[in-house]
């Protein structure tokens, strides 16, 4: 998919799409709640005190998921959309959270800060094109301490695959639930392949590999929705 442009910018998530975020995805709440229950597992052997990056961190919800079942932890979160982190700084100021955070508008390239004991990326990759894909794990890979973790999730799936029919007719059940329209569903084969980089589990464990990284655990499928966790191995520079 080399060429394909990614939109998860400033641009594409405007003010508009910022503020009816949360609620277009409210409808898969149960998917999140699983998938963040089992990133908390994944997490949990960190310290007490660990520094987390959330790459793509949005409107905060992943800094939510953690922050009350780790209160030492504190958080860094870069996302390129200002209008994103407008609402997340709101929410975590509410919370009573925002002493524990740090948010950045950019991408995780742009952040000087290192060391982190983790990093979560959560439904972000697949915005990223294939021939940035390298550059955004390493990235990620470099600004973890030696033995930190790195947790990610993204649509994948082999789009050429002889079961890729079959996960479509069930992502289509998903993009009804956030409100998909017909249009909107007839256009979801052409979404997949030509606007998101949707990429087969192998390749991403290959990018991973490449970065640096451990090959990924798998921890986590609903759907094309899949997660792996991994690490910057200990004797890495």
């Amino acid at each position: 998919m080399t060429g394909h442009v990614a939109f998860r910018t400033a641009d594409f998530f405007d003010a508009d799409m910022a503020a009816a975020y949360d609620r277009r995805n409210s409808g898969l709440q149960p998917i999140s709640d699983g998938l963040h229950f089992l990133m908390r597992l994944v997490l949990t052997e960190l310290p007490q005190d660990a520094r987390i990056l959330c790459v793509g961190v949005g409107t905060g919800a992943d800094i939510f998921a953690l922050a009350e079942a780790f209160p030492g932890w504190t958080f860094t979160g870069v996302d390129p959309s200002p209008d994103m982190l407008a609402i997340a700084a709101h929410r975590l100021a509410d919370a009573g959270l925002a002493d524990r955070c740090t948010l950045v508008a950019g991408h995780v390239e742009d952040l000087t800060e290192t060391g982190f004991d983790a990093a979560v990326s959560l439904l972000v990759a697949h915005f990223v094109q294939e021939d940035a894909r390298p550059a955004f794990y390493r990235a990620i890979h470099d600004r973890l301490r030696p033995g930190g973790r790195f947790v990610s999730a993204e649509i994948s799936a082999d789009l050429d695959g002889a079961g890729f029919p079959a996960m479509l007719a069930d992502w289509r059940q998903v993009q009804v639930m956030m409100g998909a329209n017909e249009a909107s569903l007839a256009a979801l084969p052409d979404m997949l392949r030509d606007v998101l980089c949707v990429l087969p589990e192998d390749r991403t464990a290959q990018l991973w590999q490449d970065a640096g990284l451990s090959r990924p655990v798998p921890f986590f499928q609903s759907f094309m929705i899949r997660a792996w966790h991994g690490t910057k191995p200990a004797a890495a520079g």
